[in-house]
């Protein structure tokens, strides 16, 4: 059987996937970037798998989930599709041997114990790749950790050997304007950067503010219901 979305047949999905495709290059060729550096993350937090199964056929490899129950659940579901599974959720270290089983990059490393969390669940040989999120708010109840303090989780991710270190991650605050926090955010990734070279990727901009998040250097992009449509009613 055919799913739907909302009452919208594929099509509509199809059609959101290619504008907010169309705009994310539009956007990387303003500011004299390759289009084909960004990574478009689909966040489909509250959606069906049937709806993931529809993205990966128009060719959506890269999902996200904010909550690890649903990540469980629809990674379980879906084993057999080609994708690549992004946890960027706030982080719990009762969960983290659950959220490595079905993630394959976790975005919301902001303390020490949680990335211990994650290195104690290592299965092997498996290596996960992990990106410091960085808390760009006045509020330190906020998931992150503070920009000061960024190099030295970067450090201390760098001693476990079954976390790759990526990157940084971060939200823009609602109260700032989103092109001053970004470029908040990309002196945050040069100090980490410099503490491992390699660490070159930028989880940031949602459907609100990806065009700053660009701007200001964003290899990863976080796409929810500009392309997914509303979130379905949890009743």
């Amino acid at each position: 059987m055919t799913s739907t979305v909302d009452g919208q047949a594929p099509s509509g999905l199809a059609e959101r996937l290619t504008a907010i495709d169309e705009r994310i290059a539009a956007a990387a060729r303003a500011v004299a970037r390759d289009p084909g550096e960004i990574t478009r993350i689909v966040v489909t937090k509250f959606h069906p798998a049937s709806l993931v199964r529809d993205l990966h056929a128009l060719g959506v490899q890269d999902v996200g989930e904010n909550r690890q129950q649903e990540l469980s659940a629809k990674e379980s579901e879906l084993s057999a599709l080609d994708l690549r599974w992004h946890f960027i959720g706030q982080g719990q270290t009762n969960k983290a041997a659950a959220i490595r089983r079905s993630a394959d990059v976790v975005h919301s490393v902001d303390r020490s114990r949680f990335a211990d969390a994650l290195h104690r669940a290592a299965d092997g040989d498996d290596v996960l790749d992990v990106l410091v999120q960085i808390n760009l708010t006045d509020d330190p109840g906020r998931g992150g950790v503070a920009p000061v303090e960024a190099a030295a989780l970067a450090e201390h991710v760098l001693t476990l050997p079954s976390l790759r270190l990526r990157g940084v991650m971060a939200v823009a605050p609602l109260d700032e304007e989103p092109a001053a926090a970004f470029a908040r955010l990309r002196t945050v990734a040069d100090a980490v950067r410099a503490v491992e070279p390699s660490a070159s990727w930028i989880s940031a901009g949602m459907t609100g503010d990806f065009v700053e998040a660009i701007a200001a250097g964003a290899t990863h992009l976080r796409i929810g219901s500009a392309i997914t449509g509303p979130r379905p009613d949890r009743g």
